[in-house]
């Protein structure tokens, strides 16, 4: 009830406005409001008029226009980035270091035995592709099943037009146009067999083919123009197949343990040593060892910038101990990261050459990247739909943990199992040669997808806060000709309680990690445009092309208002004709007046069944003690107001 009282006074208060037609609202706007333009239009001549009403009709569609382009660019959300330096005492970062070889050779010969004999074997094909050479005659036989499984070829291209394709342990030769068209084959790699262009001076070049399983035309060939990369790759491939079978604690007691690789550790003024590291299982490099990680104790500071107040190592990589196909390089891989991260040392780590000093100064920067909307970044990875994999170690969210989880997940989505280098789910295993056969194919197809790699991307985020380190990288030989005799001495000593010495120049390495200044720069992202941005821009259009402001605005609002409430008087109305001609179509003839009513009233009577009326005084009750009358022979009928004979007029 009072929504309806409220209602009649606000169309009261309405019928008190402007006027009652748009045509009255118009021009009582143009007479009544600020903005230059629309009170030219009423009050000037015939002509004035008109261009007044183009002047305005164009500044009017400009500014919106311009409005158009400001509200785009403030929804597009734009960041600027800003440089800043501070001073400041710094955590030291976190500092993983590696064997660049993962396992000793010693203790992992037993399981590649079959695989070296048989590398050896390949190599020595490669080196004299000739028919009858002494690899025939091996004792005990070649295992060959390794080899079928995942072949290597040769590829002859001294005609270029007519390359051949040479099984290494086979006789046949066949043309190369014939192996790339069986099947479903592809070539990967940086050039194809059937490629007329020189292959830097090459005449014969190295791949390998992986197939869904054994004898099948549905393979994948990777060419190498280099026998040596093939070789490597190859090696890889088949010992990921077979270290995935051992055991973790198996593999761990395989690696170099930390008592043994680092000799001597200072930092700063204090002595550490192997029990200060944490180590963790790195399927590329085997034992690491995070110096500083921040799992179980606070992170330490740095007192102050330069070398004597860094970390310093030296480390035994024990090189003679390397596998021969596995390991082509030598030395220590190392990392710095921030504290309770994952070291991905392949992606971001460096080498230190055996029988250096190799110094690393440190600079820090700070990346703060502004979230949703403005970038595409996450705080802790909990708004990224890929499950990581690396949570497991209890380290933080980063891409690269990101990137390989999807890999992991789609590798064991499509192949059944998952990959060797990365972890695994629960209730899944790792991808072998015996209980996965064609896992080598899937996984080579999976890894040229662009497709699968573009989903990756697409699903995983930047962090929003990031710190990077720069490092300034020097080496010098170390120890020097006059003081490795005493040097090798002591530590042989102090590792094995030794006489004699047990080290050597090839295996040794010493570092130094400290920071070069304790300035840091921050690198910030700022909202381009603003919302007072956005209001001042929108202001500064509609006051340059019209003359106007936020009031203005408001007298628009307002006749927006008073035009809606015409709209909806004039609904109103018609929805009363509507009801009205209705009422009148089923009633055409007009209702009868009050003063014709009470005549009709008084002059009504009962009439017989012969048409006689019988007069009002007649027609009352009898008095008490009378007969009734007998009312069967009568009806009741209401006299006609005109009397039968009266005029229509």
């Amino acid at each position: 009830m009072n929504l309806k009282k409220y209602f009649i006074r606000a169309l009261h208060r309405l019928q008190k406005g402007p006027g009652y037609t748009y045509k009255e609202l118009l021009v009582w706007y143009c007479d009544n409001t600020n903005t230059h333009g629309p009170k030219r239009i009423i009050k000037e001549g015939p002509k004035k008029k008109l261009i007044w009403f183009f002047l305005t009709l164009l500044f009017a569609s400009l500014v919106f226009w311009q409005w158009g382009i400001l509200i785009n660019t403030y929804l597009s959300y734009n960041v600027t980035s800003s440089l800043s330096i501070g001073f400041k005492t710094m955590k030291f970062p976190a500092v993983t270091v590696c064997n660049a070889n993962p396992f000793k050779y010693s203790e992992v010969k037993h399981l590649l035995k079959e695989l070296d004999r048989l590398i050896e074997a390949a190599l020595e094909r490669i080196l004299q592709p000739t028919p009858g050479n002494s690899s025939e005659n091996i004792s005990p036989p070649l295992n060959l099943e390794l080899w079928h499984q995942i072949p290597l070829v040769l590829i002859d291209e001294h005609d270029k037009d007519n390359p051949i394709i040479l099984d290494i342990f086979e006789s046949n030769h066949s043309p190369a146009g014939n192996q790339t068209t069986m099947g479903n084959e592809t070539i990967m790699g940086n050039e194809t067999t059937t490629d007329n262009e020189s292959t830097g001076g090459n005449e014969t070049t190295g791949g390998n083919h992986t197939c869904s399983h054994q004898g099948s035309d549905n393979c994948t060939y990777r060419n190498f123009t280099s026998a040596a990369q093939a070789v490597t790759e190859w090696y890889i491939l088949q010992s990921t197949s077979i270290l995935s079978k051992v055991p973790l604690q198996e593999r761990i007691r395989m690696g170099y343990q930390a008592e043994d690789m680092i000799l001597a550790c200072l930092y700063g003024a204090e002595p550490c040593n192997y029990k200060n590291f944490t180590q963790i299982y790195h399927p590329d490099h085997g034992n690491c060892y995070i110096f500083n990680w921040g799992m179980d104790e606070e992170a330490l500071n740095s007192s102050n910038p330069g070398a004597e107040f860094g970390l310093k190592l030296i480390l035994d990589i024990s090189q003679q101990d390397y596998i021969p196909y596995l390991s082509s390089a030598a030395g220590a891989r190392l990392m710095l990261h921030q504290q309770k991260s994952f070291p991905f040392l392949k992606d971001q780590g460096i080498y230190a050459m055996a029988g250096t000093e190799t110094s690393i100064g440190v600079l820090v920067d700070e990346l703060e990247r502004m979230g949703y909307p403005y970038s595409d970044c996450t705080m802790n990875g909990s708004d990224v739909p890929v499950t990581n994999l690396y949570s497991q170690y209890n380290t933080s969210y980063s891409i690269q943990a990101c990137l390989r989880s999807c890999f992991q997940n789609h590798m064991i989505e499509i192949c059944g199992c998952g990959h060797y280098m990365f972890p695994l789910p629960n209730g899944v295993n790792y991808c072998n040669n015996e209980d996965n056969p064609g896992w080598a194919y899937c996984y080579s197809s999976l890894r040229s997808s662009i497709r699968h790699r573009q989903i990756c991307i697409d699903s995983c985020k930047e962090t929003c806060n990031d710190t990077q380190y720069k490092m300034t990288i020097s080496m010098a030989d170390w120890p020097s000709e006059a003081s490795e005799d005493w040097i090798f001495h002591i530590l042989s000593y102090e590792r094995d309680m030794s006489t004699n010495v047990t080290l050597d120049r090839n295996g040794i390495i010493k570092l130094n990690i400290y920071f070069q200044e304790y300035n840091y720069r921050t690198i910030s992202e700022s909202a381009a445009t603003t919302i007072v941005w956005l209001l001042s821009s929108l202001g500064g259009q509609f006051g340059f092309w019209m003359g106007g402001s936020v009031l203005c605005l408001i007298e628009f609002g307002e006749i927006i208002i008073d035009s809606l409430w015409i709209t909806i008087i004039n609904v109103i109305g018609w929805c009363k004709g509507l009801k009205q001609k209705r009422a009148q179509a089923r009633y055409p003839d007009a209702p009868p007046t009050v003063s014709e009513l009470v005549e009709a009233h008084t002059n009504l009577g009962f009439q017989h069944e012969d048409g006689g009326v019988l007069p009002r005084d007649e027609a009352l009750p009898p008095e008490p003690g009378t007969p009734p009358p007998n009312y069967d022979s009568l009806r009741v009928q209401p006299l006609d107001v005109l009397g039968p004979d009266s005029d229509a007029e």
